[in-house]
């Protein structure tokens, strides 16, 4: 019995003694644990400058109409850039408000949108065999890779031709929103597939032999199943909505359906010298407001999404 204790003990003590020179091994020299804190700071104060930056030059009571330096802390404390902001950013008579409601429907009904049709071809996709599936997956991975400012020529020819009496298409909001959701869904669709795919097919097949249909299967086992990846993709959506420039500058000539995005492009005066900055700092910064909102509530989903393709097949 000592003997067997022994050799167990001996045993023991050997993997202990292996686990800690592993774990011993694995540690990196100091020398080289320095250098790697620092480069993290430097890339931390690299992304958090312009930040800091942009919130003193908002709350600087001078009114610059160029900025002076890199400053951090502004010689004062004044909320009156965001005040005139929140009354009138622009020369045009519509408010931070109403522009926010303009861009928050644009965002919105872009994510919804791209989320319900991309998670539905992405089905198709996933799970159904049918002629010309190849073709078609070739065909959304080429349009991927081209830039948005290359569709925006055909989108307003054929958008504007778009005429119900004295409604045209290409001139109003939901022509932006389809406009935006036709770019945005390129993506959404090969995100959605990829996610789709790595959900079990078994799971389908046991709920048709218990009587389910096919859409009863959609909604009720891949569509939970499937809630991060549809988090990305209304997340990503209600971005590309929200920060979108190019469509709105082009589609919209009534400035009560202005954007956030135009409306913070026409406070920039010619070659930025009549640039009101304190009012231009404060309008940036409430313009990405919602989004860092939008984020802290979906981060959960979020993260979930962006990781789980590297852990599944």
């Amino acid at each position: 019995m000592t003997s067997l204790a022994a050799r167990g003990t001996g045993r023991t003590g050997l993997r202990i003694w292996s686990r800690s020179s592993s774990s011993e091994e694995r540690k990196l020299p100091l020398g080289r644990q320095i250098l790697y804190q620092l480069l993290c700071l430097f890339i931390a104060f690299t992304v958090i400058f312009p930040i800091l930056w942009i919130l003193s030059l908002s709350l600087d009571p001078r009114g610059l109409t160029r900025p002076d330096g890199l400053n951090l802390i502004p010689p004062g404390i004044s909320f009156e850039a965001y005040a005139n902001v929140l009354e009138q950013p622009t020369s045009n008579p519509v408010s931070f408000l109403e522009l926010a409601r303009n861009s928050f429907l644009v965002a919105s009904l872009t994510a919804v949108a791209a989320v319900l049709i991309g998670v539905s071809a992405a089905y198709a996709f996933s799970r159904l065999n049918f002629r010309g599936r190849e073709v078609l997956m070739v065909a959304i991975l080429g349009v991927l890779m081209l830039p948005a400012v290359a569709t925006i020529t055909p989108l307003f020819v054929l958008l504007t031709r778009i005429q119900i009496g004295e409604f045209t298409l290409g001139r109003t909001l939901i022509g932006v929103i389809v406009a935006i959701t036709s770019s945005a869904l390129p993506f959404a669709i090969w995100n959605l597939k990829g996610y789709l795919d790595t959900i079990p097919k078994e799971l389908e097949e046991a709920a048709s032999v218990d009587g389910a249909t096919r859409n009863q299967s959609f909604l009720r086992i891949i569509l939970p199943l499937a809630v991060p990846a549809l988090a990305v993709t209304g997340f990503l959506g209600f971005i590309a909505g929200w920060t979108e420039f190019y469509f709105s500058v082009i589609f919209l000539s009534d400035p009560q359906q202005f954007t956030l995005a135009v409306a913070l492009n026409g406070m920039v005066g010619q070659y930025a010298t009549q640039t009101p900055w304190s009012e231009f700092s404060a309008f940036a910064i409430m313009f990405a407001l919602p989004v860092s909102i939008v984020y802290i509530f979906l981060q959960k989903y979020i993260i979930g999404g962006l990781a789980i393709g590297g852990v599944k097949g």
